[in-house]
């Protein structure tokens, strides 16, 4: 697996954020004296970004706010997010091991993440992760961000990669899509956000657990 690299989704693929993105959310709407909303009913919506759960959230409530009230909620969101983004988030089982296994094969592993991307670094250094990390490219890193696939060609050099040696693995349509038009084979997690199936995502393969994913690997022909 000599200079391959692994670049990883990280909001329902490397670690489970879930609890801490719907607190935020939650708090958001605690502002505007609303009550919370269940992991399970936002849960879907995760990988759409922050606003967009704020919206569900208001829809669930079937309360309308204009953009500037979005505006102001998101802006709370974010503060509060910041200031417990690991409270309660943790790595998926399986991780720790399957990043020790794939640096112990010579793998180089990148992030492409649509969550800004000091965020993602201050989350990944919360749960002391980033170092593992050879590029973390959030949303706003380039111009773009997925589903262009130069979000992901842009981590794989960030990561002093070639995207021609390289693999991308996600929980969500929005990955597969950026993996296929980028060209680049996408294994997909069946334990991620999205409210459809894995296994009619459209990715290359399909793991239930970091124990799977080396041979998932080998199987696309990267050993």
């Amino acid at each position: 697996m000599q200079d391959v690299t692994i670049v990883f989704d990280l909001d329902g693929t490397l670690v489970d954020t879930a609890p801490d993105l719907v607190d935020a959310t939650n708090h958001a709407l605690a502002s505007l004296h609303l009550g919370p909303i269940e992991e399970s009913e936002l849960r879907r919506w995760i990988s759409f970004g922050a606003r967009r759960m704020i919206v569900q959230a208001l829809q669930l409530h079937k309360r309308e706010q204009n953009d500037a009230e979005i505006d102001a909620l998101h802006e709370n969101f974010l503060e509060y997010y910041e200031a417990n983004i690991a409270k309660r988030s943790a790595p998926y089982p399986g991780v720790l091991k399957a990043i020790g296994d794939l640096k112990g094969r010579g793998a180089k592993l990148a992030i492409c993440t649509n969550k800004r991307e000091n965020l993602a670094r201050q989350l990944m250094g919360e749960l002391e992760l980033a170092h593992h990390f050879a590029a973390i490219a959030g949303r706003d890193t380039f111009p773009v961000h997925k589903p262009d696939p130069e979000h992901l060609w842009g981590a794989i050099r960030l990561a002093n990669g070639d995207k021609n040696r390289a693999v991308m693995i996600g929980d969500s349509a929005t990955d597969t899509s950026t993996a296929k038009i980028a060209g680049i084979p996408c294994i997909a997690v069946s334990f991620g956000y999205t409210a459809i199936p894995a296994d009619e995502l459209g990715a290359d393969t399909v793991i239930g657990h970091y124990d799977s994913l080396l041979n998932a690997l080998d199987g696309l022909g990267f050993s």
